[in-house]
């Protein structure tokens, strides 16, 4: 679908999705995509690009296109239930929503910015998680402009917020790009902690990185909590959205807060998220700082949330329609049997496994540390729907930026695969080439309809179209 052929109410809703955010989601004149050659209405292209970006589902576009203005409270008010019900959380949860995930990072800390002087984020994998978090979870502005329009510099605090904060970064991978073990993860958060002093704590755990990970896992997170209780906040980065509604449960009895965005494997437009608060921290939140109020809107907040009111009462369509889209995708997603699901996945994983491994001759990174296959085989079904690709082993050890430049170049084949991510290390120090394959809630709800061999085939024929793309590509 061109975007000159777009009928009136396609092209407004089109127009839309591409506002009410930062540059990422702007598109560029001359082929009417994103950053990420994607774009809000559908596109005749080959994609498995879910762990970047999504363009929007031909179903999910009628939804929205048939929309008429909305109000944006009240529209929102409607999603906070349709998330909870998908989900199976209970209405005591508080749903706040964000122009982007990286934009969640705010909410983390206005949740518990009075519980001490200082607050100290200790992230996991920033190479692995958005490249923005790095500067959010700060207290720091992250782009050159706010979704409200505010004019700022990437890397200047949030006045109110960001002179309180310190941060860490803890790696999840070894200098060849192997995964750390959990107890080892959970050791590194621990010195955080104590190095953290007075400060109040706030531990990250990552449930699906851009590689796949879960990091620590939740008997090491209990472990943490046990031994440090009340010092620290837990939050979960699940922006992925390859998460459980079982997993999302264990993680808001243990009084986390989650992360998830509409634009990965959710199968949303770029770009959205929410962040679903436990009723203890819900309860108890404090003001929210002043300066917010160039980052949020009041409706994206819960009613009666302190400092809410002080925000600006206006609306952003363009969110509400790439909200709208990407829960639509999640409601049809939950519908599905497991049975079903899984049946599309370990298709994907042996199409997956004959063109890019055997054929290719790559290697499948694991998501797990060497020796632990068994965390991996625990992992929920869902995180089975991303690979990462190690092609540095093939003929001339390409590097990171030759795969970025075959991953540009498949653009121009039609094929779209998720971004290459620095998590291998050739013997002169240099990334190795990866790219990443991953299916989106839409792919698994149109995959179901097919039969085992139709579904066969069809994943066959894409993986192989790939193959044969690299291959062309590969000097």
């Amino acid at each position: 679908m061109r975007f000159e052929d777009l009928s009136p109410a396609e092209s407004r809703a089109a127009e839309l999705m591409t506002t009410g955010g930062d540059a990422r989601i702007v598109l560029t004149p001359e082929r009417h995509q994103n950053r990420y050659y994607s774009a809000p209405w559908p596109q005749e292209v080959l994609a498995y690009a879910s762990s970047t970006a999504n363009d929007i589902s031909p179903d999910a576009f009628a939804r929205v296109s048939e929309l008429g203005a909305q109000d944006y409270a009240s529209g929102l008010e409607a999603l906070r239930g349709r998330i909870r019900a998908a989900y199976g959380v209970p209405d005591d949860v508080a749903i706040v929503f964000a122009p982007s995930g990286t934009d969640l990072e705010y909410v983390a800390l206005a949740c518990v910015h009075d519980r001490a002087a200082g607050l100290h984020n200790v992230l996991l994998g920033a190479d692995e998680v958005g490249s923005g978090c790095i500067h959010s979870a700060h207290g720091r502005y992250f782009a050159n402009e706010t979704a409200l329009g505010a004019s700022v510099k990437p890397g200047d605090l949030v006045p109110g917020l960001g002179e309180r904060v310190s941060i860490e970064d803890v790696p999840v991978r070894d200098a060849l790009g192997h995964a750390f073990t959990s107890a080892c993860i959970r050791d590194r958060i621990e010195q955080g902690i104590e190095h953290a002093g007075d400060a109040r704590t706030l531990v990250h755990v990552v449930h699906g990185s851009k590689t796949g990970l879960i990091l620590p896992l939740i008997e090491d997170i209990d472990d943490l909590v046990a031994r440090h209780g009340d010092r620290i906040t837990l939050v979960v980065d699940a922006c992925q959205a390859r998460i459980t509604s079982a997993a999302i449960a264990d993680y808001l009895k243990r009084d986390a807060i989650v992360f998830v965005t509409g634009s990965k494997f959710m199968g949303g437009p770029p770009f959205s998220g929410f962040a679903l608060v436990p009723p203890a921290l819900a309860a108890r939140a404090p003001k929210l700082p002043e300066r917010l109020d160039n980052v949020f809107r009041r409706a994206e907040w819960p009613a009666g949330w302190p400092g809410a009111d002080a925000l600006e009462d206006s609306a952003n369509p363009g969110l509400l329609l790439r909200l709208e889209a990407s829960v639509f995708e999640l409601e049809r997603f939950q519908q599905l049997s497991l049975k079903r699901v899984t049946r599309v996945i370990l298709a994907f994983h042996a199409a997956v496994r004959a063109a890019m491994v055997d054929r290719l001759g790559g290697r499948r990174m694991a998501p797990y540390p060497p020796g632990h296959r068994a965390e991996g085989d625990a992992h929920p079904i869902e995180m089975r729907t991303l690979s990462t690709i190690d092609l540095s082993r093939r003929p001339g050890h390409p590097d990171f930026d030759e795969a970025t430049r075959i991953h540009k170049a498949l653009v121009e084949l039609g094929i779209r695969l998720g971004q290459p991510v620095k998590c291998v290390k050739l013997e002169d120090g240099r990334w190795g080439a990866t790219l990443r394959l991953g299916l989106s809630m839409p792919q698994v709800v149109a995959l179901n309809r097919l039969d085992d061999a139709a579904l066969e085939a069809k994943l066959a024929a894409d993986m192989n179209r790939v193959a044969s793309g690299i291959e062309d590509l590969s000097g």
